[in-house]
């Protein structure tokens, strides 16, 4: 078995992320790692944020790890709020508050066109390599369903009548961003 750190305190990340990956590998966040920091994203593209926070972690522990930036896209709002999706109505966090600026936005806008993209930075013996997942879809005019986290739910993924929150994880993963680039990752890491 191998083990990775995970550059995150999200624990619903985590969990998706091992749900995705199976026995082979054992995803250890930050906390487990005894790492308590908050490390800045200050960059303006996902790559060069998951780059930062695998970096940071890399420095301090010296250990294989990896990290990701996930953003929400929407086609209507020039692909905003992108770097910024979990922080858009402010340095709070807030999802409910973000969710609200969201709808109110495109309140009056046919195109509801959207895309989650996560692109996940893997430092492997010291060398960085980058995996993309990108899984499109669309804005619902109102909240649906209490799964998942972030904008789960008010993003429809093409192929779908639901939204994310309304899903179990298993057919989450089946549209799922971030399984796109996990897979990729741990494709990777098999034939490492």
């Amino acid at each position: 078995m191998y083990t990775l750190i995970f550059a995150t305190n999200n624990a619903h990340k985590v969990q998706e992320i091992q749900s995705l990956v199976g026995p082979d590998f054992k995803i250890i966040p930050l906390k487990e790692a005894g790492i308590d920091i908050d490390i800045p994203e200050p960059h303006d593209s996902f790559q060069d944020n998951a780059s930062e926070k695998a970096r940071t972690i890399f420095k301090m522990t010296k250990q294989n790890c990896f990290s990701e930036d996930t953003g929400l896209e929407i086609e209507a709002l020039n692909g905003a709020p992108g770097v910024k999706s979990a922080r858009y109505a402010g340095e709070h966090r807030d999802f409910q508050a973000n969710i609200d600026k969201v709808l109110l936005e495109l309140k009056h806008i046919e195109n509801r066109n959207a895309q989650f993209r996560t692109v996940i930075c893997l430092i492997w013996e010291n060398k960085e390599y980058f995996f993309e997942g990108i899984c499109t879809g669309h804005i619902a005019t109102e909240m649906h369903g209490a799964k998942g986290f972030g904008y789960d739910p008010i993003f429809i993924p093409t192929g779908s009548d639901k939204c994310f929150a309304e899903m179990t994880m298993v057919e989450k993963n089946s549209f799922s961003h971030r399984q796109k680039a996990v897979t990729k990752l741990f494709d990777f890491l098999r034939h490492k």
